[in-house]
C-alpha cells in the first residue's frame, strides 16, 4: 500500500476551547466576549451557549482516550484566554494554569502532540470593555498573555500558533455582526482592529521566541479561495489572481490582505490604494514587527469557488444546478485542497498545514447505535486526494487536522451543526465516535494509503 503523504505527516483533528470546554463560570474564569454575546436573545440558534459545551472540561481523559484509540496523535487546541487572565492583563488565575497542565499532561500520557492555538475568538470580556482590539495597546496585551502560555508550557507544547482565523474574529465579528461581540463597526475602526491584530501577532512570535525558543510557531488565517474552471493555463492564471486579490469591500475575507503583512511585510498595494484615507497611521518599524519570521503557515480551508479567465481578469463561475453541499449549506469543492495550498505555497513558500477542514453534516445515532456518516467519509476520502496531489507536485505540506474531533458548539449556529468525528449526545454527554472515525483512522494508520481512486476520479 503506497505512502501518500510525506513521512512524518502529522494527522490530527482540532478543536477550540470555548465551543467544547464548558465550565464557562467555573474556578475563576473570566468572561468572554462570547459568554456575553449567547446571553443576548436573537443572537445564537436556539439560545445555545458555550456554558456546557461538550464539557471536554471535565471529560478530556475520556476525549484523549478515544483519540489515542482511533490513532490520532495530534490535536489542536486552544488555550481559553480568559480561563488564564481573568481580566485578560495582570492577575493570573491558578487553576487555569492548572486546567491546562492536566491536559496538556493527559493528552501527552495518550500518546498524543498538542498543536496549541492561543487565540481562537474568545476574547475577554474585560479587554473588550477598554476598547478590545481598537485599543492600541491590545498587541502589549496579547503578547503578555503569550509570554505567560510560552513560559508555562514550552516545555511541552513545541508546536504553537498564535491567531486563528482574524477574517472572522473582526470580519464577520465586528464588520459584519454574526458572530461576538456583533457589534458593527465603522470601516476605519476595523482596518485599525486588523492593524493592532497583525501587530499582536508580531510580538507574541516574539514573546515565544524568548520564552520557548524550541517552538514551532505559526499562524492560521482562513481566506475566500479559488479554483480554475478548467485546467487550461488562462483559467489557473486567473484562479490565482482571484485567490489574492483584495478589494474595498471585502477586505476582511481576504488571503492577501492577513497573510501578505504577516509573511511578506507589506499590504497588498491595490487595497492599500483603495482604503489610504481609511487606514491606520502605520508608524516606523510595524511591517517588521508584524513580519516576525514563522515557521508554519497554518490554513483553514473547507471549499472554493470556480473561476475562468475574463475581460476583467477574472469572473467567478457559477456553481451548477444540484451541486452538492454540505448540512451547512456550503459547496462540497475537494479542488479547495488541490489549488489552495498550491497556490498559497508558490506565493509564501512556507510549510502548510492545514489547520482545519472537515463538514457539517445531518447525523443521528441508528438504531443500531452507531452514527453513519457516509457523507463525511466521502469528504474525507475526495479531499484528502486533492491535497496527495498537492504533496505529490511538491507542496510543502506538514499536516492536516479534520475539523473537529467532536460536535460542539458551532458559534452562532450554536448545537444546530455538526463537525465532528465524535457524535456528541448534548442532553447526557454521551460520545459516540462516528463511521468516519474509523475509517479516518485508517487514512491515519496507513499515511493516506488506504485512500481508493485518483484525483482524476473526482
Amino acid at each position: 500500500m503506497k505512502e501518500l503523504f510525506p513521512k512524518d505527516f502529522a494527522w490530527g483533528a482540532a478543536t477550540s476551547a470555548y465551543q467544547i470546554e464548558g465550565a464557562a463560570c467555573q474556578d475563576g474564569k473570566g468572561e468572554s466576549v462570547w459568554d456575553v454575546f449567547c446571553r443576548q436573545p436573537g443572537r445564537v440558534y436556539g439560545g445555545h451557549t458555550g456554558d456546557v459545551a461538550c464539557d471536554h472540561y471535565h471529560r478530556f481523559d475520556e476525549d484523549f482516550s478515544i483519540m489515542e484509540s482511533l490513532g490520532i496523535r495530534n490535536y489542536r487546541f486552544s488555550f481559553a484566554w480568559p480561563r488564564l487572565l481573568p481580566e485578560g492583563t495582570g492577575a493570573v488565575n491558578q487553576k487555569g494554569l492548572e486546567f491546562y497542565d492536566r491536559l496538556i499532561d493527559s493528552m501527552m500520557a495518550h500518546g498524543i502532540m498538542p498543536h496549541a492555538t492561543l487565540f481562537h475568538w474568545d476574547y475577554p470580556y474585560a479587554l473588550f470593555c477598554r476598547g478590545g482590539w481598537l485599543n492600541d495597546d491590545s498587541p502589549g496585551w496579547f503578547a503578555e498573555y503569550a509570554e505567560l502560555l510560552a513560559r508555562r508550557y514550552g516545555d511541552r507544547v513545541k508546536n504553537i500558533f498564535t491567531l486563528n482565523e482574524p477574517q472572522c474574529f473582526i470580519g464577520i465579528s465586528c464588520f459584519d455582526t454574526f458572530h461576538a461581540p456583533g457589534i458593527k463597526f465603522p470601516v476605519k475602526d476595523c482596518l485599525a482592529m486588523a492593524h493592532n491584530v497583525m501587530l499582536a501577532h508580531g510580538k507574541s512570535v516574539q514573546a515565544i521566541r524568548a520564552s520557548a525558543p524550541g517552538a514551532a510557531i505559526g499562524y492560521a488565517p482562513t481566506g475566500r479561495y479559488y479554483h480554475p474552471a478548467s485546467e487550461r493555463p488562462y483559467d489557473v492564471e486567473a484562479a490565482r489572481e482571484a485567490t489574492f486579490d483584495v478589494n474595498e469591500g471585502d477586505w476582511t475575507f481576504s488571503v492577501a490582505w492577513w497573510s501578505d503583512p504577516v509573511i511578506l511585510g507589506r499590504y497588498p498595494q491595490k487595497a492599500l490604494e483603495q482604503l489610504e484615507p481609511l487606514m491606520p497611521k502605520i508608524k516606523p518599524g510595524d511591517m517588521e514587527l508584524i513580519s516576525q519570521p514563522i515557521d508554519v503557515y497554518g490554513q483553514n480551508i473547507y471549499n472554493s469557488a470556480p473561476v475562468k479567465a475574463g475581460g476583467s481578469g477574472y469572473e467567478v463561475v457559477p456553481y451548477g444546478p444540484g451541486h452538492a453541499k454540505t448540512g451547512f449549506s456550503w459547496p462540497v469543492t475537494p479542488e479547495c485542497l488541490y489549488w489552495a495550498p498550491k497556490y498559497l505555497y508558490e506565493r509564501y513558500k512556507l510549510p502548510i498545514v492545514i489547520t482545519e477542514n472537515g463538514l457539517s453534516a445531518i447525523d443521528t445515532v441508528s438504531l443500531d447505535g452507531k452514527v453513519h456518516d457516509s457523507s463525511r467519509i466521502d469528504y474525507i476520502q475526495k479531499h484528502l486526494l486533492a491535497l496527495a496531489r498537492a504533496a505529490e507536485d511538491g507542496v510543502d505540506l506538514l499536516g492536516y487536522f479534520h475539523w473537529s474531533l467532536l460536535d460542539n458548539f458551532e458559534w452562532n449556529s450554536g448545537y444546530n451543526e455538526r463537525f465532528g468525528l465524535v457524535y456528541v449526545d448534548f442532553q447526557t454527554l454521551e460520545r459516540t465516535p462516528k463511521d468516519s472515525a474509523a475509517y479516518y483512522s485508517k487514512v491515519v494508520e496507513s499515511n493516506g494509503g488506504s485512500l481508493s481512486g485518483t484525483w482524476g476520479d473526482l
